[in-house]
């Protein structure tokens, strides 16, 4: 029995192929069902059984995509009301695949529904647990609403301790979520692979002995996520269509300068030291890079369901129309180019300056706001004295609440100050990027708060 894993750094994601060498079974497909088809043609496996964990809040599925092209089964928890067909799968059912099987496990806690499966083919065993028990940590408990969070992390202590009994200690561990996801919770480790043995002796859900502990431990650990996970599930219970990640023809000059004219979204790729020295007036900058966050934080910032261009060269064009489908961003159009001026000759074309901290220190006149863009706890543990604290998913719901003048913005590392100050400036608003890693604020000189957060 092989498992092959896909990522999705993007989204902090794995799906999975299991197989034999003859078939295969794939868990938490992505809707980009390519990368898995390739995965087993080059295993030389036929796709015979698709699994679904849970009905996922953080990306589209590509379960019922894949079913449906290779004539699979589809394993959907019986207690999900999905308004497709599928294979129903309950508490303890045994699913036979080739020279493997599948238990099915009831790990309620990420999601009330929530299966993990058990895969042996009698010499090896895998645990495939979802939103359950992840390295070091457990799928956060939130999602299903504030009513249900306590009573969700409760379910949670017990589910992974259920599954970690029922999989004994030398099965190896594929969770779905935890590297990076916004999905899981508390202190999730950035170990590539582990086992149940592991975990029973570093996981806090499985270390810690007292349930009600635990279950303040997490729910004081929940941070903001990203706002587009509240349509992600719906359509995950409908079923979504194939992604067309095909590169839209291009745009003209005049039609990007008339988009930009009435205000909609245009999205320079670009990296953000070449937009912060040109770029066309009112186009907000979403630095595109393999593995990061440009999907998960353009969902979240940008309002959901308006026009939306994209604007960069045709390979970043590409992934970044591949890595919005995931999220249910369907074709947006495109602009191909990387100079504004080619873009669109004779348009207005704006700038803003870059700073490092050390400029903060020399150069901030003294009635300027420093602006702090990153999450609520981020800021709460350690912040720049006298700063003031917008998270960036918060920003444009709370321009009116900033004070007037010069704003320099900064974040964790500059990714998220780029979009910030992007966005400032197509209000109209004066900004200096602050674009450098906030460890490095205190060496520069910078006066630090470690507690007594201030915020707007």
């Amino acid at each position: 029995m092989d498992v092959v894993v896909i990522e999705t750094p993007q989204l902090g994601d794995r799906s999975y192929l299991v197989h034999d060498g003859r078939v295969g079974l794939v868990i938490d497909a992505q809707r980009d069902t390519d990368r898995i088809e390739e995965a087993a043609r080059q295993a030389g496996v036929a796709i015979t059984h698709v699994a679904e964990t849970h009905v996922h809040n953080d990306y589209l599925t590509g379960g019922l995509i894949l079913a449906r092209a290779h004539g699979a089964k589809y394993l959907v928890n019986a207690a999900d009301s999905v308004a497709f067909e599928r294979e129903p799968i309950t508490d303890g059912q045994t699913v036979q695949i080739g020279g493997f099987s599948l238990r099915a496990v009831a790990t309620p806690g990420h999601t009330h529904t929530h299966l993990s499966y058990v895969v042996t083919d009698g010499r090896t065993k895998a645990v495939f647990s979802g939103g359950s028990l992840l390295y070091g940590s457990v799928g956060r408990t939130d999602l299903a609403g504030p009513a249900d969070t306590a009573g969700l992390a409760r379910d949670q202590y017990a589910s992974v301790r259920r599954l970690a009994d029922e999989a004994g200690p030398d099965a190896a561990l594929f969770p779905t979520h935890g590297f990076g996801s916004f999905c899981s919770t508390g202190p999730a480790t950035g170990a590539a692979a582990s086992t149940i043995r592991e975990q029973r002796a570093t996981n806090h859900a499985l270390t810690d002995p007292d349930p009600e502990h635990f279950v303040a431990e997490l729910m004081a650990n929940l941070s903001a996520y990203p706002s587009y996970y509240a349509h992600m599930a719906p359509i995950n219970m409908t079923g979504p269509e194939p992604a067309d990640l095909s590169l839209p023809e291009s745009l003209d000059g005049a039609e990007l300068v008339s988009r930009l004219a009435r205000g909609e979204w245009v999205v320079d790729l670009r990296r953000r030291v070449l937009f912060a020295s040109s770029h066309l007036m009112g186009t907000v900058s979403f630095e595109y890079g393999s593995g990061s966050s440009f999907s998960s934080y353009l969902g979240w910032v940008l309002p959901w369901g308006e026009k939306l261009t994209l604007v960069g060269d045709r390979k970043d064009l590409r992934s970044a129309i591949r890595d919005l489908s995931r999220i249910g961003i369907d074709r947006p159009d495109a602009a191909v180019g990387t100079e504004p001026h080619a873009l669109a000759p004779g348009a207005a074309v704006a700038s803003y300056p870059r700073a490092g901290w050390a400029a903060v220190v020399a150069e901030k006149p003294a009635g300027d706001t420093v602006l702090d863009v990153r999450r609520t706890e981020e800021f709460d543990a350690s912040h720049v004295a006298d700063a003031l604290n917008v998270p960036l998913h918060e920003l444009l719901g709370r321009l009116d609440e900033l004070p007037p003048g010069r704003i320099w913005v900064h974040c964790n590392s500059g990714y998220r100050a780029g979009v910030a100050a992007s966005l400032l400036q197509r209000e109209g608003r004066d900004v200096v990027h602050i674009d450098a890693r906030f460890r490095e604020a205190a060496a520069a000189g910078v006066p630090m708060h470690l507690q007594q957060a201030q915020r707007l």
